[in-house]
């Protein structure tokens, strides 16, 4: 089994209207020095397969066909590591 930590983002031509929000109110409580904000999905996923590279692939194919809207959104596969087996 392989757990995968996958971000997913809206594209930089998108406007991100939680992300303005989020500067806005960090402005509000005193951090001044925040220029941008923008607000993303964190998915962990954790899926049996074979090898890394098989696991790479689902969630890969899952990405594409589910957790990302390809027109605005952007995704990455931050971290996919393989679980110990329990003993």
């Amino acid at each position: 089994m392989f757990t995968a930590e996958v971000v997913v983002t809206l594209r930089p031509v998108i406007n991100d209207p939680q992300g303005l929000s989020v500067r806005a109110g960090l402005r509000l409580l005193g951090f001044d020095g925040v220029v941008s904000a923008r607000v993303g999905k964190f998915v962990e996923l954790v899926v049996e397969a074979e090898d890394e590279g098989a696991a790479r692939a689902m969630v890969t194919r899952m990405c594409e066909r589910l957790l990302c809207n390809p027109v605005i959104e952007d995704w990455r596969i931050d971290s996919l590591r393989a679980l110990e087996a329990a003993t």
